[in-house]
């Protein structure tokens, strides 16, 4: 490999029978090793003097050479020239990985957690999941900048791309990683023809990403196919696609034992209850029922679950299968599921008119929607329909069809109910002052053959916002109940937004004319307050969009922080356990909880898990959003192939130093770089507008505008836009 780091003191391999080559001998080494540079401060220490300081008779050689090596490869010690070893840390130098690339930069996460924006001429050739050694270098934004000076060890081989013949000769074109294309050995890779979507491998390692050489060792199609590109992502994303036999042997036990009646014992019998499924037309994983009385008090709020701890047991092969993929994914018409259709579409389903266990909690609720008690039990129910989302809102706005009245005759006065209820819970949501973002989401519309012919904004309905406030009410019972019991939990958190992000959001509203709230420290009310004074105005796109990006990210914990979105102090995930792993973890817990085991039973049992549980559940989300958002990405070019050199009314979603991205009103969201607006020098105002200095014309957050689609990449998901001439 031609980016061979320089040599450690090794000149023969070790002998593996040498006593001194591991264990303690090795531990010994190390502080040795770390002591002895920490005097030398930047001058560092020749090699040879090291290893002499450091040894006491030669049979110690191995044992050096191993302590030596691994905190090399930590990051602790560094070679210099000379053959001089130096501290990392005297030498102002940090241990790093290699999180992501682009055409022209890349970044790197320290150990210490701080993130590292690397430019493209200082990346040494290095790839995502190397380990490097970073150095600052001056920043032109004041976050932090650095170069690589060494890869210590490296990640993943792997890359996609496609293939592209230049004056004959095939090259790779990379996805991510660089604006270079790198050589294809020929000799070494299966057949491949121009324009294919592949995954390549690695086989020679050059100084800069240009230099690299690789092989083809896998075709996924043409790159003018978003489902090609697709399958790409999810390999490059290592998001696996097929179970394994043994995952496959424990699905199908479970399938062939079905819904036994002696597992109705110790359960409550709620078949006779009216209790119903309310989802998408084309969903198959019903995992979420409700039902809903009125009572004295004002109400009692069903929401049943279905019992996936009962057939998923810790630790089976389907349980390990499951935390590591974490959560099902979603994109286009497809689904990678986290359990395997035997149960995720079959036996754990809700189907209408069956028999299924089910974990039910319970809400007891005042006239105004206010919780007074909950509580949880097993259960067994029998869904009377599968309710669909258009059918139930056709229903509440009175234009149903004679044929969907008759599907919903037996719950139709728990519709209204239910519809009743779900008012006054976003009443409450709205005087706890939860801040209303507004968020669209995008509808692939995929023909027969595969291609997407159709992009829309994904409607939301009340029957949405009913099932939404319902779910709400039921995770915020689960979190409450592991409070109430003090037991390890995986809980949903929101954390306050970072005090940076505030302060950045304070100072764009000043330049937007958006009245902004004076607070000491940021609370969900002041979110609120922004939003509505800028609501109805031209500005509250704008707004709403840097509102929702100064938000920290939800995830997993097993620390109750809360949830700031929602206002909430007890918030977890319970409604989901076919398609998402915490929600499995706690029903396992639930169900514990309610078979009477102590807390001290709970610590022994649940402590590591519920952390192990909650850090790879918030990775796999990441990683599953990723993977949907980079497919979308696809899907939606390849919809705009056919309407290239078309004109379209768009909305100034993101502004950035080289142009600015517009959205359409279906969601499609395209680049006008800065090379094709009108001839001029502008100045970018981080991150809100791009102003041209001698005409004063600006192009806004927000603001709207007539552009052409020029441009399309499927392979890269990326759509250009130009703006219209009249414009």
């Amino acid at each position: 490999m031609a980016n061979k780091k320089k040599s450690s003191p090794r000149k023969k391999s070790p002998s593996p029978r040498r006593k001194n080559s591991g264990g303690t001998d090795t531990e010994v080494f190390r502080k040795k090793i770390v002591t002895f540079l920490s005097t030398c401060e930047k001058k560092g220490m020749p090699i040879n003097q090291l290893e002499a300081k450091c040894r006491t008779k030669k049979a110690d050689r191995d044992g050096f050479i191993a302590a030596f090596d691994q905190l090399r490869t930590e990051g602790v010690i560094m070679m210099k020239k000379g053959m001089k070893a130096a501290l990392c840390s005297r030498m102002g130098v940090y241990p790093a990985t290699v999180t992501r690339l682009s055409r022209t930069f890349g970044f790197a996460v320290t150990d210490g957690g701080v993130e590292y924006f690397i430019p493209g001429k200082c990346m040494l050739g290095a790839m995502p999941q190397d380990r490097v050694l970073i150095a600052d270098i001056l920043s032109r934004t004041g976050e932090p900048e650095g170069e690589i000076i060494d890869i210590l060890q490296f990640g993943s081989s792997q890359l996609s791309g496609k293939i592209e013949f230049i004056d004959g000769q095939p090259f790779l074109i990379p996805d991510t990683a660089a604006k270079n294309c790198m050589m294809i050995s020929r000799q070494e890779s299966i057949p491949f023809s121009n324009g294919d979507k592949v995954l390549a491998e690695i086989v020679y390692r050059g100084k800069r990403h240009a230099d690299h050489k690789v092989k083809i060792i896998l075709v996924f199609g043409s790159s003018e196919y978003a489902a090609s590109c697709a399958a790409s992502i999810l390999m490059i994303h290592g998001a696996p696609t097929e179970f394994s036999a043994d995952v496959m042997k424990e699905a199908k036990k479970i399938e062939e034992g079905g819904v036994q009646e002696f597992s109705f014992n110790n359960r409550e019998d709620l078949r006779d209850l009216s209790i119903f499924t309310i989802d998408s037309a084309e969903s198959k994983d019903l995992d979420d029922a409700v039902s809903l009385e009125r009572t004295k008090r004002g109400y009692r709020l069903g929401v049943h679950i279905a019992d996936v701890s009962h057939y998923v047991k810790g630790n089976s092969e389907i349980d390990k299968e499951a935390l590591m993929r974490g959560t099902s994914i979603y994109y286009a018409d497809k689904v990678i599921p986290m359990l395997p259709k035997e149960l995720s579409n079959g036996i754990c389903s809700l189907n209408p008119n069956e028999n299924r266990l089910t974990l039910s909690a319970f809400m007891e609720l005042d006239h105004d929607g206010e919780m007074l008690s909950y509580r949880f039990c097993k259960s067994v129910i029998r869904s009377r329909v599968k309710g669909v989302y258009s059918e139930i809102n056709n229903i509440l706005a009175g234009c149903e069809s004679a044929e969907i009245a008759e599907k919903y005759a037996c719950v139709r006065d728990d519709i209204f109910l239910m519809n009743e209820l779900a008012d006054k819970l976003i009443a409450r949501k709205k005087m706890r002052h939860a801040p209303e973002i507004e968020t669209t989401e995008s509808k692939m519309i995929i023909g027969d053959d595969g291609i997407c012919c159709g992009v829309l904004p994904r409607e939301r309905g009340k029957s949405e916002c009913i099932i939404e406030e319902f779910m709400l009410t039921a995770n915020e019972a689960a979190a409450k109940l592991a409070r109430e019991k003090n037991v390890p939990f995986v809980y949903r958190i929101h954390e306050a937004p970072p005090e940076a992000k505030i302060e950045n959001l304070h100072e764009i509203l000043g330049k937007f004319g958006i009245e902004c709230p004076h607070f000491t420290e940021f609370k969900p009310h002041h979110a609120a307050e922004i939003l509505n004074n800028a609501r109805g105005t031209d500005k509250f796109e704008a707004v709403n969009l840097l509102v929702l990006r100064s938000m920290a990210k939800a995830k997993y914990s097993p620390e109750p922080v809360g949830h700031f979105g929602l206002v909430l102090e007890d918030y977890a995930h319970f409604t989901s356990p076919i398609r998402r792993y915490p929600d499995l973890a706690i029903h396992r817990i639930i169900t514990d909880v309610l078979a009477g085991y102590n807390e001290q039973w709970f610590d022994k049992r649940y402590s590591g898990f519920v952390v192990n549980a909650s850090e790879r559940s918030s990775a796999a989300e990441i990683r599953a959003v990723t993977i949907e958002r980079e497919c979308e990405d696809c899907y939606k070019a390849e919809f705009m192939k056919s309407h290239i050199g078309e004109c379209f009314t768009a909305r100034i979603s993101g502004v950035t130093e080289f142009g600015f991205y517009a959205e359409l009103p279906n969601t499609v969201e395209g680049l006008v770089h800065i090379n094709t607006l009108p001839e001029g020098e502008y100045d970018y105002t981080e991150p809100v507008s791009l102003t041209e200095r001698f005409s004063g014309v600006s192009y806004s957050l927000g603001d709207t505008v007539q552009v052409i689609c020029s441009a399309v990449n499927v392979s890269e998901g990326t759509i250009d836009f130009v703006l219209d001439d009249d414009e």
